[in-house]
């Protein structure tokens, strides 16, 4: 009897512990706002979403947050098209994944955002909270306050007005001596309050949808000086910083002039008045770039033609690089029927996908490459752009699907065309930036990199000295 009764005692004393530690591990695995998806937030959604910030909610406090649990697991499962959140579309699963000031989720905290929405929103302990951001709202720069700030004139779009483009009127830039620039920055700046209306259309807050634009020095007559004008990115609805090579200084000119002749503007659903503020950081006094940049144009502005009523439709483009080439940044460029576009490098008998990134139009993206990893492509190689439309009603950014569409400048028309950042090498150059990749990636005879075709070339392929000396001798006797 007393056997038995110790063996009850026994297995009930078992019973608690298994109990406390199924407890233990469930409260572990329990997925928390303050433990984790605060710090989700913080590093990829509440520069914006906040308090003074642009976007419709703040996503600062629990309270704020626990209500749109749903909304955020829909917006961040989107990933990489139109309506995602963050608004940053390279796919994952091809091509080159390193980017600069990339605010992209990983499959973990997407994983995470889901499981706690889908577990009833629990709050957790305050204190696993992080420590809560500082914003200033007097910065509006991504990358910082600029060197120098040049403000456009101010426009006016009414809510109801159709497309408009053409030209605004040319600002000086009040720089007083020559210049090379690190990066660029444009702001929009306007009248719409930050969690106002205006947000239903193409463009969402904005009314400026692209400049194309330039810098150049006026005689005394207005006249733009020869060999003094410099073209700029392109600036488009909700896009990011451009950041050039850092051996790839951009020159603005003493005395030099903004001008554009090329502004599209659009309405946004409600009267507003907006300019566009440029922001430039310098190089340091005495910089001088080493590579030039390229001139190749890469898209199709004209050719264009969009069945009603059909998906997954399919653009082509190509371009031959003359010469050694390093790919800066991807920029796909398309308007509301555009769902993704592919950059797709073919050397030889090598094809390869750099990169493929979805398209929503009224968040156009530059994807920077990662210094180590931005493509180094030999002369000859041909670069292809692959689009993919959607002119169907599942693309709400398409006012009436049953339209065929064409080229254009209107957001219901078309554009196909790759505006990304490249700047060509000499030889030499070229030989130098892959030897260094080889270094500073610590890369084998084994190892693949996407983008570099002759990366492993000397270590799969050594050529010994006694071959070059050979050769030099060869080549001399002949």
């Amino acid at each position: 009897m007393l056997a038995k009764k110790v063996t009850a005692i026994s297995w009930l004393a078992t019973a608690v512990l298994l109990a406390s530690a199924t407890l233990a591990n469930a409260q572990s695995s329990e997925v928390t706002f303050h433990k984790d998806i605060e710090p989700i937030l913080q590093q990829s959604c509440q520069s914006c979403h906040r308090a003074g910030g642009g976007a419709p909610m703040s996503l600062i406090s629990y309270e704020e947050v626990a209500p749109f649990a749903g909304l955020i697991e829909y917006k961040t499962g989107l990933r990489d098209r139109a309506g995602a959140m963050p608004p940053w579309y390279v796919e994952k699963d091809i091509g080159i994944q390193q980017f600069k000031n990339d605010p992209s989720l990983s499959d973990e905290q997407i994983a995470k955002i889901s499981q706690w929405a889908r577990s009833g929103a629990p709050k957790g302990d305050p204190a696993d909270a992080p420590a809560p951001l500082d914003f200033d709202d007097s910065v509006k720069w991504t990358l910082g306050e600029p060197d120098l700030v040049v403000r456009t004139e101010d426009f006016f779009m009414e809510g109801g007005r159709p497309d408009w483009w053409g030209d605004i009127a040319r600002v000086p830039t009040g720089l007083e001596e020559d210049r090379y620039v690190k990066s660029v920055e444009i702001v929009e700046v306007n009248d719409v309050p930050a969690a106002g209306n205006g947000r239903d259309t193409v463009g969402g807050r904005y009314i400026f949808h692209h400049m194309i634009w330039r810098t150049e020095v006026h005689d005394e007559n207005g006249n733009a000086i020869e060999d003094t004008t410099v073209s700029w990115p392109v600036h488009e609805v909700g896009r990011n910083p451009d950041i050039f090579d850092p051996r790839a200084g951009r020159l603005l000119r003493a005395n030099s002039v903004f001008a554009t002749d090329s502004v599209h503007m659009h309405s946004n659903g409600r009267d507003t008045t907006g300019h566009l503020e440029i922001g430039f950081t310098f190089h340091p006094k005495g910089y001088e770039p080493e590579f030039k940049p390229a001139r190749i144009g890469l898209g199709n502005g004209v050719d264009i033609s969009i069945a009603g009523g059909e998906k997954d439709q399919e653009l082509h483009a190509y371009a031959v690089l003359h010469e050694p080439t390093k790919i800066i940044t991807f920029e796909p460029h398309l308007h509301a029927p555009g769902e993704r576009m592919c950059l797709e490098a073919i050397w030889g008998y090598t094809v390869e996908t750099l990169s493929c990134v979805g398209y929503d139009h009224n968040w156009v993206r530059g994807y920077p490459y990662a210094d180590d990893y931005a493509p180094l492509l030999p002369a000859g190689t041909i670069l292809h752009i692959a689009g993919y439309m959607n002119n169907t009603s599942t693309n709400p950014n398409v006012p009436d699907s049953r339209n065929w569409q064409g080229s254009g400048n209107r957001s219901v028309t078309n554009m196909f065309i790759d505006l990304g950042i490249r700047v060509t090498l000499t030889e030499e150059q070229f030989f130098e930036e892959m030897e260094k990749r080889r270094q500073t990636l610590n890369l084998g005879p084994n190892d693949h990199v996407i983008g570099c075709p002759l990366c492993l070339a000397p270590l799969v392929a050594p050529i010994s000295d006694e071959d070059t000396e050979s050769d030099t001798a060869t080549s001399g006797a002949e």
